[in-house]
């Protein structure tokens, strides 16, 4: 299906972020589609008929906003991007990422990117010009077919991990965020060694990790998925979901399987998050 994209003006771009630092998006919505993706909220106030997925709002006027906003804002760190993919395909053609990107860097700020897409090579050059970015990829799975069927249109998990190689190759800063742990799909201590094994073995600067999370939507879209494809375990992430104690009782073993994976590969102290 060809994706809806809208232009759209932004007054803000460059936000404050309960996380601490800031927060950068160019485009509202995301190609990649993937089935678990919390940003789906969004929906709420830039309403679509189209599903999550299958349309893109660009932010056209980003660099000149984020040009006014910086005459006042302190340098910090910013997290690009926090509601989308800032190197999904829009991203070729707009180029508005990497123009937002290298004025804020340029103005002494630390950019710290997080995709799924293998677009990022594009700007490396760039980033380790500057030497004040991070560059990060999110794994779900390492496993391709599952991957795919999460994450429709994402780059495949082996083409994210060549991106923190090239990015470590370039003398830049990495992480990975290994998360959400899928139930009955990545959640299992095998999978998840092998995961902080992978990224020990790139010497991956920082690892979060994160468990699934009943935001707004994301059920509706797991329901419906796993209806299709996977029907033996919609009652295992309905409990995961909303069963309180259940859950409780989950997030303490997952917690235990990921700080035992991460002393087994030897990067505990690169752990910077746990569910």
């Amino acid at each position: 299906m060809k994706p809806v994209i809208r232009e759209i003006a932004a007054k803000t771009i460059l936000n404050r972020s309960k996380a601490g630092g800031y927060s950068l998006n160019c485009y509202i919505g995301c190609r990649h589609g993937c089935i678990y993706c919390y940003a789906r909220y969004m929906q709420r106030f830039h309403p679509h008929e189209q599903a999550w997925g299958d349309f893109v709002d660009v932010k056209v006027n980003a660099v000149e906003v984020l040009h006014r906003q910086l005459r006042r804002a302190e340098p910090g760190q910013v997290f690009v991007s926090s509601a989308c993919d800032a190197y999904q395909p829009e991203e070729s053609r707009r180029g508005l990422t990497r123009r937002c990107a290298q004025l804020l860097m340029e103005r002494g700020f630390q950019v710290n990117i997080l995709t799924k897409s293998t677009l990022v090579l594009r700007d490396l050059d760039m980033y380790a010009g500057y030497g004040r970015a991070r560059i990060g990829v999110t794994v779900t799975t390492p496993d391709e077919t599952l991957a795919r069927l999460w994450e429709p249109r994402a780059a495949l998990p082996g083409r994210r991990f060549e991106v923190l190689r090239a990015a470590r190759q370039m003398g830049l800063a990495t992480s990975v965020m290994f998360g959400p742990l899928l139930p009955g799909v990545s959640d299992d201590a095998d999978t998840i060694e092998l995961l902080f094994a992978k990224a020990a073995l790139l010497e991956v600067d920082a690892i979060w990790t994160d468990a699934l999370n009943p935001r707004p939507k994301v059920w509706p879209a797991i329901r419906d998925m796993l209806s299709r494809e996977r029907h033996s375990l919609v009652s295992l992430y309905r409990k995961a979901l909303f069963e309180k104690a259940w859950r409780e009782s989950y997030l303490r073993s997952l917690r235990d399987r990921i700080t035992a994976a991460a002393r087994a590969a030897d990067v505990a102290d690169r752990l910077a998050g746990c569910p």
